[in-house]
């Protein structure tokens, strides 16, 4: 399967008559059939004053659908071996479905009922926001969620990306039934839709299962755009105060698109930085030499219309303003000066030398490639990215560093009892 995958040939493209089109790698070495999809409008699209209605749906689809209820409908998932899982972000819904071979007729029936005709019963809906709210009153205890949610909305304040994909206590409590229906009914449309099947299933098979859960589907929606944003409040402190030992501290600055011809370049200066658990700089300069916290990351984001670059750790109240400076440093020493040549050399190798491991099961594999289709990458990608991974010269790692990082000022967000940060 990992070789298949690897090289290529074996992804085709599959175009059911409804219009929408799926990619297709077919392996008949196990009886098993992965398929993910994704519609390409997320939580951003969550209605006003109602945030985390999207995450509410993608707890509730397998809630009870057509005239089956909850308990019928997740009876009939685990008569026969059927997994099946929804989600939402904030740019796209997506879902999942792994069943054995000779179950796909009644997988696939399911998932049908699930996209066009789900319930949202009363004591669903109930129990659900009753599950989501636990959550949220467990993330008000927890100080780096609360970084999180914060970051997000002062980073982009008056934006849908400033809005909590999975809602707020108010916003969970005041979504009803009508607001799910009214919701799916616009983003489960055929014109947003990104499909991968992995496994024991042909091409005119998955064609004419995809007419089947997809094309009674509304072709298009009248969801207006979101509209492109920037990573604001840059230069801003902001303290949350927390009677806590440590304090969860988390930064960003505006970064680089998916689409960006300096991406993958931008991804291996951020492996560099802190993307690597046990040799990155601000491991060995925060953890190893300072002993200022256990762990310390950073990572790129690019979200569909707003790009930034991120990192945190936790530290004792009386070393947050050090470590914050620490890190700082080496984004300033990147910007200035690139990384070294055994750092790019290094870095190169490992997510070279570690993409194989995406692609071990087949639900791996239609997650990941999954991936790429939402990003717009082109069908061979998976036989090109190493590739584009060596070409990158130290001159395009400079480059790419200096437009990362040169932007002094970010973003921070501390919770807890921080001292001597300002």
């Amino acid at each position: 399967m990992t070789a298949s995958v690897m090289t290529g040939p074996r992804i085709s493209t599959v175009n059911a008559s409804c219009g929408v089109s799926a990619w297709l790698v077919e392996d008949r070495n196990l009886p098993v059939i992965a398929f993910d999809f994704a519609f390409l409008n997320g939580a951003s699209h969550d209605p006003a004053g109602k945030s985390g209605a999207l995450n509410l749906v993608s707890g509730l689809l397998d809630e009870g659908a057509g005239d089956l209820d909850a308990q019928a409908f997740q009876n009939a998932l685990a008569d026969h071996a059927i997994e099946l899982s929804f989600s939402a972000d904030r740019d796209d819904f997506r879902g999942a479905l792994k069943t054995l071979s000779q179950h796909k007729a009644e997988a696939f029936r399911l998932l049908a009922l699930a996209l066009q005709k789900p319930r949202f019963d009363d004591d669903a809906v109930a129990r659900v926001k009753a599950q989501v709210s636990a959550g949220l009153r467990r993330e008000q205890q927890d100080p780096d969620a609360i970084a999180r949610r914060s970051f997000s909305s002062a980073g982009f304040n008056g934006h849908p990306y400033g809005q909590q994909p999975r809602g707020t206590l108010d916003s969970v409590a005041a979504t009803s039934a009508a607001d799910l229906r009214a919701l799916t009914a616009q983003i489960f449309t055929r014109s947003a839709l990104k499909i991968v099947a992995v496994g024991d299933i042909g091409a005119g098979e998955l064609a004419t299962l995809i007419d089947q859960v997809f094309g009674p589907l509304p072709a298009t929606s009248l969801l207006p755009p979101v509209t492109p944003t920037v990573l604001g409040s840059l230069g801003k402190v902001e303290i949350i105060e927390m009677d806590v030992p440590q304090t969860a501290l988390r930064y960003g600055a505006p970064g680089l698109f998916r689409t960006d011809p300096d991406f993958i370049a931008a991804e291996i200066v951020n492996h560099v930085l802190g993307g690597s658990a046990f040799t990155s700089r601000l491991f060995m300069e925060v953890r190893e030499k300072r002993g200022l916290a256990y762990g310390v990351s950073s990572s790129l984001v690019p979200l569909r219309h707003a790009a930034f670059h991120a990192g945190g750790t936790a530290t004792k109240n009386d070393r947050v303003a050090e470590s914050l400076d620490v890190m700082r440093a080496e984004m300033r020493s990147l910007a200035l000066h690139g990384p070294t040549e055994q750092e790019l050399a290094e870095a190169k190798d490992y997510l070279i030398g570690s993409f194989p491991l995406r692609f071990d099961t087949s639900a791996k594999i239609a997650s990941q490639l999954l991936s790429f289709a939402i990003n717009g990458l082109e069908i061979d990608y998976t036989m090109r990215r190493n590739d584009l991974f060596r070409a990158v010269t130290m001159a395009d790692a400079r480059r790419a560093a200096e437009r990362l990082y040169a932007e002094d000022r970010q973003l921070v967000v501390a919770v807890g009892q921080p001292v001597g940060l300002a």
